[in-house]
């Protein structure tokens, strides 16, 4: 059964949403495949990160992206691919990201649930 969002919440993705580039799981293997040169973000929870996620990811929570990003990733002009558990925390951080000066920065619509459910390729 899917996830129950509350009004309020769905009504601030929808807003991110409205600016933030998107793209969807299968744009994200067919970069990877390719070799593509972009940085790959996991904004979920430390436990769900470490439960498993996407190859070559790396771990900035939603809820330190802001305060850790540049350091991390210190191109403001570099591509960032955020994702989450479906495309709706990233999209806020995908968002936050453009407000700080981050020019590249997409959204993976579907998520984690996305890339499990299409059998893609997962680390632990």
């Amino acid at each position: 059964m899917a996830k129950q969002h509350s009004p309020r919440f769905l009504e601030i993705v929808n807003d991110a949403k409205s600016r933030v580039a998107e793209c969807e799981v299968a744009d994200v293997k067919a970069r990877l495949d390719a070799g593509e040169a972009f940085h790959l973000v996991d904004v979920r929870e430390e436990s769900e990160f470490a439960n498993g996620h996407l190859p070559g990811a790396i771990h900035l929570g939603k809820g330190v992206i802001e305060r850790d990003i540049e350091k991390a990733i210190p191109d403001v002009d570099a591509t960032v691919v955020l994702y989450c558990g479906g495309g709706f925390r990233s999209a806020l951080a995908a968002d936050a990201l453009q407000k700080m000066g981050y020019a590249n920065v997409i959204s993976m619509d579907g998520g984690w649930s996305g890339w499990k459910n299409a059998g893609y390729p997962t680390e632990s």
